[in-house]
């Protein structure tokens, strides 16, 4: 049976190589053996194409610029199924289309001949010109040599190019329309729901206690259930002309209660509203009107008094209005609007057939008024500065990865500051690898990895890109059409900025890594290599411990034991007395005299700080909106006065001591703030934006100035060297024997798509969160077998841990243990610092392992058994060397022993006899 389970994984990753058309190792790009260089090749006059042999991306410039084209070139399949633009940006509160073509007839694919039919919107940015370059660096990275297995190229090898975009005067036509086109009316009231005005009355049928028109803390989403009523109403000004607001009915089907606006005159309601899932309804008390709608999500609704009619009108883009119905007003003026989901006469009652809860959102309202006293010319001429605006769309490819990165970047050359109030950088409709009518959660996404570099807290990047249903898509097979197939990378508030004359905004970034199968392995190790590509810093991995206490003799003693026994950094724990944020000249210069004193040894520095899931004050606090809570209960606000007084004295800590490691606890979560009395945001609009470029300005700075980065959310793409591998804290309060399987199970699972430097773990030396006794080590020399477990563990799978004490070693016999480890990862750290294959993860039932892999070094290979059970064990384990680029025989030792010859089968396996002793370990060497 054992033998079985690992001939499986060999089986696994021979299909894999099958499924992608690669014929052995001589050409598979993970071995480092694909020697194409990225470029750029135009295929005729009009058409670009940005390709490095594994993956290609294909652009119109005529009649504008646009991805025609999107193909995985390992398998020779196309990754998009219709055209989009390339981008969108709301300017001045008018949001353009940057390029795309549109005209697709259906959007399940793509056929070429469609393109040469397909039109330009004249109201979007259009294709001036391209350039292209080598990828430059993000930002400057001071490597720390000794801490790394192998020096890392920066900035990585490949091509940038870059697409410019700018308005023209059919922009500013399509703009202004007509003269009597919206454009020109005077704005009474404008709310765009950042965050919910007192001006509103909410109403609610109470079908539910979830009913809500907050949802989530956000503003006009509505939660309730199908056929009941929510909504928010207010007074509208006299001389109110028209009634304006997007809405998106997202999941809400209700027949009788669709979203809608009412209009309430002093003799009647007049309500136009979404219906079940494909119509309108526009009813009056005498009429009732219904009408199919085309597309899914969202519309413009618009009610406009035209003499003593009211006229109703949807649209999907706001520019082109499809009329519904009228209404007579007898000459009476409105006296209030709602907007939300009423029942069938505009009133505040619920249906008896109610249905499951749903959520559908009110993203602007707009009351307008009479027509300015301006000319058409003169209208015109308001909007002349949008042609002195340029988009740049970049996209950078990657030499031996199938990997491409996008962003934007808005320059201002018009003579007037304008506001950027929101952006997408990407709009991709993928090719849904699941097509089928299902429930939401069953849904299979495309196959490819994106990250951003707008990532926060923990795992989550949902606040920075979102795989969603695609409105376009309306010949798909799921009835509702909610299949999650189009990519949208938007942050999901603002940014609202200012662009002065003469700047330059820049977006964040998305990477997308194409798979070119669905292996979790081979997806995995993929992954890796972006990260080391893209991040490269992530592989310092020094050896670190950290000391109990702050004080000169306890930090002295652990950087000398360090120094002894291989150690690299010492850091002063959390509850420590180690006190970042005391600047004063007394604190600063013992730090600086410790700093001294541990680089004399060969030792870097540091502390640790804790910024979020901590309260400071009222004033500096994030003020979260109704419904929402910070994401670690509590927080302070990063642009309040306190958040810029705590990075000036973060700056000002290293600049002074020379200190060179921040473990920065409970980092930037993503918490919005609502507050407009702080110095560092406006409001809730920027306030994500903003807090986010402090974070990110910081540690860009660190690692420019080589000061290494633990923080436990994900900052990698912004200079931060780790997070947890993954673990729970009070695990390490268990009794000792059940912290060694659990380390390894932690490790085994957190490097599926972690490389062993990414991560760090955790060993409590002395007592952390309880256990007593029987959780901690010291004294150690009374545990050394546990110990030097816990060593062999992380250091076999070139995994650095928090060694959480007062000392390293309280005998020479404990030291010896320790130093033996260490040795043994400086003599293999290139090959334990490599990939991580997966062959048995640990149960405590039987022996469990891992193969790290690397075709480019000497040492190609290094596996590593473990033995958890109290008896030795004997087995012959079938272990599948193709990542280690070896294709015929392996020369394989054991420890310091001789090495043996082995002949690999078919399916690059190697069957190797193991004898590990009763609760040990043991490791060959692969070459």
């Amino acid at each position: 049976m054992k033998t079985k389970l690992i001939q499986v994984t060999g089986i696994c990753i021979l299909l894999a190589l099958i499924t992608m058309n690669v014929s052995g190792q001589s050409n598979d790009w993970l071995l480092g053996n694909f020697q194409e260089k990225s470029r750029m090749e135009t295929e005729n006059e009009s058409t670009l194409i940005l390709t490095n042999g594994l993956i290609s991306r294909t652009f119109s410039t005529s009649p504008n610029g646009a991805t025609i084209g999107f193909d995985d070139l390992v398998n020779d399949e196309t990754l998009i199924r219709s055209i989009r633009p390339e981008a969108l940006v709301e300017i001045d509160g008018i949001e353009f289309e940057v390029g795309g073509l549109q005209g697709q007839p259906i959007h399940n694919y793509l056929k070429k001949s469609w393109i040469k039919d397909m039109t330009v919107n004249p109201g979007s940015f259009k294709y001036s010109s391209y350039s292209i370059h080598e990828i430059e660096e993000r930002f400057q990275w001071k490597k720390r040599m000794e801490w790394l297995p192998k020096d890392m190229p920066w900035p990585p090898k490949g091509k940038t190019l870059t697409m410019t975009y700018k308005a023209d005067d059919a922009t500013i036509n399509t703009l202004l329309g007509e003269k009597d086109s919206d454009i020109n009316r005077k704005v009474l009231l404008e709310d765009k729901f950042a965050v919910l005005s007192s001006n509103w009355e909410i109403f609610t049928a109470g079908a539910s206690d979830r009913s809500s028109f907050i949802n989530e803390g956000k503003a006009g989403e509505i939660m309730a259930m199908s056929n009941t009523s929510v909504y928010a109403e207010q007074s509208l000004p006299k001389n109110t002309r028209v009634i304006k607001c997007k809405l998106n009915n997202g999941t809400d089907i209700s027949d009788t209660h669709g979203l809608g606006i009412v209009v309430v005159f002093p003799d009647k309601k007049v309500r136009l509203a979404f219906s079940g899932t494909y119509g309108f309804t526009f009813s009056d008390g005498v009429q009732k009107l219904n009408s199919r709608r085309e597309s899914y999500t969202p519309y413009y609704l618009r009610l406009e008094i035209n003499g003593n009619e009211l006229l109703a009108s949807v649209s999907t883009d706001n520019l082109e209005w499809k009329q519904l119905g009228k209404s007579e007003t007898g000459g009476k003026l409105p006296l209030k609007v709602r907007i939300g989901k009423t029942d069938g006469q505009g009133a505040n009652t619920d249906d008896e057939n109610k249905g499951d809860r749903s959520r559908c959102l009110v993203e602007n309202f707009m009351v307008l008024g009479d027509f300015k006293n301006q000319s058409l010319t003169e209208a015109a001429e308001q909007y002349q500065y949008l042609k002195e605006i340029e988009v740049q769309v970049h996209y950078s490819i990657y030499d031996g990865l199938p990997l491409i990165s996008k962003w934007i970047t808005v320059k201002n050359n018009s003579g007037k500051t304008v506001r950027l109030n929101s952006f997408t950088s990407e709009l991709l409709a993928a090719i849904e690898p699941r097509n089928d009518q299902m429930e939401l959660d069953a849904w299979l996404l495309p196959n490819i990895t994106v990250n951003t570099d707008f990532a926060c807290g923990g795992s989550d990047e949902s606040k920075s890109y979102e795989w969603t249903k695609d409105p376009l898509y309306l010949t798909q097979i799921d009835y509702q059409r909610r299949n999650p197939c189009l990519l949208v990378v938007k942050p999901e508030y603002g940014p609202e900025q200012s662009i002065e004359s003469g700047s330059t905004f820049e977006s964040y970034r998305v990477w997308e890594l194409i798979h070119d199968n669905w292996d979790r392995e081979r997806k995995g190790l993929a992954l890796r290599k972006t990260w080391r590509t893209i991040a490269p810093w992530l592989t310092e991995n020094p050896i670190l411990m950290h000391v109990r206490n702050a004080d000169d003799q306890s930090v002295k003693k652990a950087i000398d034991q360090c120094a002894d026994v291989g150690f690299q950094m010492v850091i002063m724990t959390f509850g420590s007395g180690f006190n970042i944020e005391d600047d004063s000249d007394k604190n600063l210069n013992r730090l600086k005299t410790l700093a001294d004193y541990s680089h004399s040894k060969g030792i870097a520095l540091g502390g640790y700080s804790l910024l979020a899931s901590r309260r400071v004050s009222d004033k500096d606090d994030v003020v979260m909106p109704e419904g929402m809570k910070p994401r670690f209960g509590n927080s302070p606000c990063l642009g309040s006065e306190w958040g810029q007084n705590y990075f000036k004295t973060l700056y000002n800590f290293y600049e002074k001591t020379g200190c060179d490691i921040l473990e920065h606890d409970g980092s930037y979560p993503g918490d919005v703030c609502a507050s407009t009395e702080h110095p560092g945001h406006e409001g809730l609009a920027d306030s994500r934006w903003e807090q986010f470029q402090t974070i990110k300005d910081f540690y860009r700075w660190c690692r420019s100035k080589g000061i290494y980065l633990n923080v436990p959310d994900v900052f990698y793409l912004n200079g931060s060297n780790k997070t947890g591998m993954g673990y729970r804290e009070t695990n390490w309060s268990l009794p000792r024997a059940e912290q060694e399987i659990i380390e390894r199970q932690n490790i085994y699972d957190g490097t599926w798509e972690k490389t062993p430097s990414q991560g760090w773990m955790f060993v409590p030396l002395v007592q952390y969160q309880g256990g007593g006794a029987a959780a901690t080590i010291e004294p150690l020399k009374e545990h050394l077998p546990h110990y030097g477990q816990r060593l062999a563990n992380l250091f076999g799978a070139g995994v650095q841990a928090c060694y959480r004490g007062p000392q390293l070693y309280d005998a020479p016999e404990t030291r010896d243990v320790v130093k033996k480890w260490v040795d043994f990862y400086n003599e293999h750290k290139a090959i334990l610092n490599a990939d991580i294959i997966h062959i048995r993860r640990p149960d405590g039932q039987d022996y469990d392992a891992i193969l790290h892999v690397d075709p480019e070094l000497d040492e190609k290979g290094l596996l590593m058994i473990y033995n958890p059970l109290e008896k030795e064990i004997t087995r012959n384990i079938k272990v599948n060397l193709y990542y280690t680029g070896l294709s015929e025989t392996a020369m394989i030792a054991k420890e310091n022993g001789n090495s043996v010859k082995y002949k690999l089968d078919g399916a690059y396996n190697a069957t190797i006899p193991v004898t590990v002793p009763a609760k040990s370990q043991t490791y060959f060497v692969i070459k």
